[in-house]
């Protein structure tokens, strides 16, 4: 009876060890090629004073790449006026450099109260403290 190893058929990225099939043309999986792309468009907006067109034309990625980049909140615009599609919050419309929030619709939606501690007032002697839970069973 002939050995056959479970991974004859699988190679494997050379970043996160994640299989890939054998007639994989890279060495990298998607998501690692990506995450190198995305060092790389970082350096070159750090470097540069650029729009999203820029980034898109530089790297030949799909600008749709780039856009999801910036609702994601990995990258934001230096200034408000380089935008060339401006970006609003999704709750109340207000204009955003990133993500899908504004600030305050942010900080209202992951209220602290919420989290299981207490905003005290300035001069108050407690640093911190967490909020009683009532007990239903009572």
């Amino acid at each position: 009876m002939e050995h056959v190893s479970l991974f004859e058929n699988v190679k494997f990225c050379v970043i996160c060890r994640g299989a890939l099939p054998l007639d994989y043309e890279d060495d990298l999986c998607p998501s690692c090629k990506e995450n190198q792309l995305f060092s790389q468009v970082k350096d070159y907006i750090r470097s540069k004073d650029v729009t999203e067109y820029q980034v898109a034309e530089h790297f030949n990625i799909p600008r749709r790449l780039v856009k999801r980049w910036i609702t994601e909140g990995r990258i934001e615009y230096k200034e408000e006026e380089k935008r060339l599609d401006s970006l609003h919050c999704a709750n109340c419309g207000a204009p955003i450099t990133f993500g899908h929030l504004c600030q305050k619709c942010y900080r209202e939606q992951n209220n602290l109260e919420k989290a299981g501690f207490a905003i005290l007032k300035e001069g108050s002697k407690d640093k911190m403290r967490f909020l009683e839970k009532e007990d239903s069973s009572q």
